[in-house]
């Protein structure tokens, strides 16, 4: 649909002014009708030009104000209407019937064949204090109030004065069939009920601003291997048992923190250099002495105790006599095989 430019009369606040009218190359039989019917002086209407001139000079008559509807509205706020219990009494006092009113600003029947007309500036006063004195006292009293209550109901004020003065109602040209003597004119067809919609509709109610969401800010749950913030980049030991390794590269460790090193002495004490065995270092791999000793417990806690296991030196820890008589009968290294070494786990 292409876009329709109304002429300068049609701006908010712009001044009335001679409507722009365009007409066909024929006029249509109703148009002659009409215009023959509201002049007083009996005029020749023949072509074109004349049925220009004739429908440009009666609408652009002071007096060509037409009545595009009527409605009723409340003369004070609600809180300050009068209460009766007879209807008819309180329709009496505390409503008012106000008539819109406009004048003719465009005329096209060659592309859009519609008619335009624009609020007189009466009916825009008129309901310019309506909004201020009747309607924003009852929208205010209605809601609740806010920091910024004051200066958004300002601002509908000032919003609804732009929007009386923009307002252009435009519908189809044959709405000049209601012409009548002088210029002026009713609406025909159930218009008038469309321009109350359309003037009613320019009545916005205040809104208040929509609730803040208040964002709530969770912690973020640690797993379940965590012990806390501070080490929770650390990789977790994987539990494996670990690979067999040469009996004779094992250090002895004492698994059992809570022996101390009297009570380790005091064993080797009562023990003679003949009542053990100790095998020679063999190159073969060996099989752990048990797979309960790398269970996780006794793996990390320091207070299991293995004391019912004897802690056996290394070769080199022990006294050996000056002379080389000892030999390797003395300490039996012809049995080392049938001796499994503790130390070895």
């Amino acid at each position: 649909m292409p876009t329709v430019l109304l002429p300068a009369s049609a701006a908010a606040f712009a001044p009335r002014a001679t409507p722009n009218i365009v007409l066909n190359t024929k006029v249509d039989p109703w148009l002659t009708a009409t215009l023959k019917r509201i002049n007083r002086i009996k005029r020749p209407l023949n072509s074109v030009p004349q049925h220009f001139r004739c429908l440009t000079e009666t609408l652009s008559s002071p007096s060509a104000i037409w009545t595009l509807c009527s409605v009723m509205l409340p003369k004070a706020p609600d809180a300050e209407l009068r209460k009766d219990s007879n209807p008819l009494i309180e329709a009496l006092f505390n409503y008012q019937i106000l008539y819109i009113e406009a004048y003719v600003v465009h005329v096209d029947m060659v592309s859009q064949n519609e008619v335009a007309f624009k609020l007189t500036p009466e009916t825009i006063e008129a309901l310019v204090e309506y909004h201020k004195d009747v309607h924003s006292v009852d929208t205010s009293a209605s809601t609740w109030n806010w920091s910024e209550k004051e200066v958004q109901l300002k601002k509908l004020q000032e919003d609804f004065v732009q929007a009386a003065n923009r307002f252009v109602y435009r519908t189809n040209a044959t709405a000049l069939d209601g012409l009548e003597d002088d210029g002026a004119g009713e609406l025909l067809s159930g218009r008038s009920e469309e321009v109350k919609a359309a003037i009613m509709g320019l009545f916005l109610p205040l809104l208040p601003p929509p609730p803040r969401v208040v964002d709530v800010v969770r912690p973020t749950p640690l797993l379940p291997s965590s012990t806390g913030a501070e080490n929770w980049w650390q990789p977790t030991l994987p539990l494996s048992q670990s690979a067999p390794v040469d009996s004779w590269k094992v250090v002895p460790s004492s698994p059992s923190t809570t022996s101390s090193g009297d009570s380790s002495s005091s064993i080797w004490a009562t023990l003679g250099i003949n009542e053990f065995q100790l095998p020679s270092p063999t190159p073969s791999y060996s099989q752990p002495y048990t797979t309960a000793a790398h269970s996780p417990p006794q793996y990390y806690s320091s207070a299991t105790s293995t004391a019912s296991i004897p802690q056996l030196p290394l070769p080199s820890m022990m006294q050996q006599p000056c002379s080389t008589s000892a030999g390797y009968g003395g300490f039996g290294w012809e049995n080392y095989q049938s001796f499994a070494p503790p130390y070895a786990m």
